[in-house]
């Protein structure tokens, strides 16, 4: 909807004047003034009350000094307007916002009210590549439904408006208060803001207006911080994990006394905190011994440095308001840990609607790893609606003169390729549909996954897809390691004819298969030119079957046995995974998929250095960006070698459906057992319900133990038998053969 409809006769409205030294000056990081907005108004036999509110970038709105909710970074991120010359050259599918609204009728009362909003920071206002969506503005609209009838409060220009206790700030390293001039009844009703000066209008977006229904961030459990040293500077804490959280310090010093934190994800021995990542926050106490925290970013961290007086009270845990709605167990420490990791890497990077790469350096919703880790996702997590916002982003993120997919979505500059990345269009609806049965995305996008074809098509020599934009990153398979030697056509042509295939499913669900003709045409000539650039007649290899060529080959249907059992010959010899972000996957998938559990189970509880256990074994709480190996470290805190988890409950658990089966409206439970594995436990959600699967050898067998939802047909397949499941619980032994 647009802007009338959603906020009535409200306006836009910013500091105006106030956009100066009092409110924090324009920095390298943006415009990162934060302003106080105030509006006063009078009502009487209030009977509900209705809010709708923005603050851009992000915001807190009191009435008569309270927090109307304990949600966190909204509005969503989005690319909520137009900018200027960017993307250079191109022009964006769509632009919209969206917009939540409150039940507030408990918080008005008869008479005098105050509404304040903070506003600021953000991704409104962060500043990227010396681009920006704009500055700090606000709306709102508060419908009042009253003993005399509909009365309105909404934002403008005679609302008034001044400075707060945040003066300086970096959206992704630092934010900075001082509290010496600031009065906390500014957010409330017993406030004379009659030196304040009256609120400027701001430009209108041009945008479309959506209600919010996507969770947003909240706080959660606070972990308390461990002294693990005193220095020089200050104490050095560890709070236990690297995750997503808030410092919260009680200060104790006198009026205009400075804190200092200084947060990191690795620590030396003595206490001295270490790059590559370290965010900080600052604050000058007013001497109340007030407590405090940032108010407009997140930080990542496990270590944090206190210098000043002040008290570290704990680590507040911030994320997306999102379940865990799966567990897994079993007698194996590395795949215990690769799950409990991947939970905690997932949560610690879903913030305000997107599935961002990391969540401190860059945070932005890059749609290589999000379409890698969405399956996973949607297994362990309960990101439905989360994930549905997010396909709006993707849609929103094309190129209407091309048809390019952008890295990010939404869209910032940054690195990626046309294969791993631009694939999402795709493969983030189809897994939608696959988990939850919803064809819609799938039907609204499909257009734009042709287009998207055509780009690709647009991007190709002899019959490769080479490029992307010039000048622009075209990266294979990413963060393997050593040297990334795949190429990136490869790659590139891998993911062309996997979305095609995955394409040709979806015409025939929403009847358009006179498409089909022509992706089936393409994806033949794809393979052609695959095998003539890549394939070794003489031993039946991919690219020398390096780095998971073959796996990447098979699964697409090209190869045979024998570039089967090279696969197997090749990661059987050297016991680890050689690949990248999306080799690591597909190596795992292919050889669970052809009944190869020993093998796949090898690779994932690999000791060798370069490995999952290898992080464990270095401390690590979260999946790193790279494996373990000398000088190749920037974030501890990357998702995408997490797509494996969902081989857990696919395979190991066996939880699945027969193709064509969507929604798990029929369950399949096909456990693949392995020498290495005597007990494994775990359960997921599907849309029917709870389903858990628990088994244990004994000398003789296997017990088992599987319980199902009400109403869901499951059949039980193992060694080649099959059982009908009852709703409820299982319990019975497989003698062994």
């Amino acid at each position: 909807m647009d802007q009338r409809s959603m906020f009535g006769q409200a306006q836009w409205v910013c500091a105006g004047q106030y956009a100066s030294d009092d409110l924090g000056k324009l920095d390298a990081g943006g415009v990162p003034y934060f302003p106080i907005l105030r509006s006063k108004f009078a009502v009487k036999g209030v009977k509900k009350a209705t809010l709708r509110v923005l603050g851009l970038g992000f915001y807190h709105c009191y009435i008569n000094g309270k927090e109307i909710s304990d949600d966190r970074f909204l509005p969503l991120s989005t690319d909520f307007e137009p900018r200027k010359d960017y993307p250079i050259n191109e022009k964006l599918t769509g632009h919209r916002i969206y917009v939540p609204e409150y039940d507030v009728t408990e918080m008005i009362r008869s008479g005098e009210n105050v509404l304040a909003l903070h506003f600021g920071g953000g991704w409104y206002t962060y500043v990227s590549n010396d681009c920006h969506f704009g500055d700090a503005k606000a709306i709102f609209r508060l419908i009042l439904e009253t003993d005399e009838g509909i009365e309105e409060v909404v934002s403008s220009c005679a609302d008034k408006i001044g400075g707060s206790f945040v003066k300086t700030y970096y959206f992704t390293q630092y934010e900075n208060q001082d509290y010496t001039g600031f009065d906390d009844a500014s957010l409330g009703l017993n406030f004379d803001d009659s030196v304040w000066s009256n609120a400027a209008a701001a430009k209108p977006l041009d945008t479309d207006y959506l209600f919010s229904d996507c969770p947003a961030d909240r706080e959660f459990e606070l972990r308390p911080g461990t002294c693990m040293a005193v220095t020089e500077s200050g104490k050095v804490y560890d709070i236990g994990k690297n995750c997503a959280n808030l410092p919260i310090l009680k200060l104790t010093g006198k009026k205009g006394s400075l804190v200092t934190v200084r947060c990191t994800e690795l620590c030396n021995e003595d206490g001295t905190l270490k790059p590559p990542v370290i965010q900080s926050a600052s604050f000058v106490s007013d001497g109340t011994g007030r407590v405090v925290q940032p108010m407009f970013t997140w930080f990542a961290y496990r270590y944090i440095m206190v210098e000043g007086d002040a008290e570290l009270l704990g680590a507040r845990v911030v994320h997306t308001d999102v379940d865990i709605t799966a567990s897994f167990d079993s007698d194996n420490t590395t795949l215990n840990w690769l799950f409990e990791a991947f939970i905690n890497t997932q949560l610690s990077n879903m913030h305000a609607g997107i599935p961002s790469d990391c969540p401190h350096l860059e945070r932005r919703g890059y749609t290589g790893d999000g379409q890698l880790v969405c399956h996973t996702g949607m297994t362990v997590l309960d990101s439905r609606v989360f994930y549905r916002k997010w396909i709006g982003d993707i849609s929103d993120c094309q190129d209407v003169y091309t048809g390019h997919v952008q890295y990010t979505a939404p869209y910032f500059k940054s690195g990626g390729g046309p294969g791993g990345w631009g694939c999402a269009i795709v493969e983030v609806p189809y897994q939608y549909y696959l988990h939850y049965g919803d064809l819609q995305p799938c039907k609204d996008l499909y257009g734009q996954m042709l287009r998207y074809f055509d780009f690709l098509e647009a991007h190709s020599e002899n019959g490769l897809v080479v490029s992307d934009k010039p000048g622009e990153w075209c990266l294979g398979d990413w963060c393997a390691p050593g040297v990334v030697a795949l190429p990136a056509a490869f790659v590139n042509n891998y993911y062309y004819v996997k979305s095609l295939q995955r394409t040709i499913e979806i015409a025939k669900k929403i009847g358009r298969e006179v498409d089909i003709p022509m992706m089936e045409d393409r994806i033949e000539k794809r393979k052609r030119a695959i095998v003539a650039a890549y394939y070794n007649t003489l031993d039946h290899n991919f690219f020398g079957s390096f780095q998971g060529a073959n796996a990447f080959a098979l699964d697409i249907g090209l190869g045979d046995e024998r570039t089967y059992q090279n696969l197997v010959k090749h990661y059987e010899d050297l016991g680890r995974f050689d690949t990248g972000i999306f080799g690591t996957e597909i190596v795992s998938r292919v050889l669970f998929e052809r009944g190869n559990a020993e093998l796949a189970v090898k690779l994932l509880t690999s000791e060798e250095l370069i490995s999952f256990e290898g992080m464990r074994l270095a401390g690590g709480t979260t999946i790193w960006e790279y494996w373990p190996q000398k000088d190749a470290y920037r974030s501890y805190n990357h998702p995408m070698f997490g797509a494996v988890v969902a081989h857990l409950f696919d395979y190991l658990l066996g939880i699945g459906q027969e193709q064509g089966v969507v929604g798990y409206e029929r369950i399949v439970i096909r456990p693949q057992l392995t020498e290495k594995l005597n007990r494994v436990s775990g359960s997921r959600m599907i849309p029917g319900g709870k389903v858990s699967v628990s088994y244990e050898k004994t000398a003789d067998g296997v017990q088992w133990c599987i319980t199902v939802p009400e109403n869901v047909e499951t059949v039980f397949k193992y060694n080649g038998a099959e059982k009908n499941l009852s709703a409820g619980e299982n319990r019975f032994f497989t003698a062994n053969s």
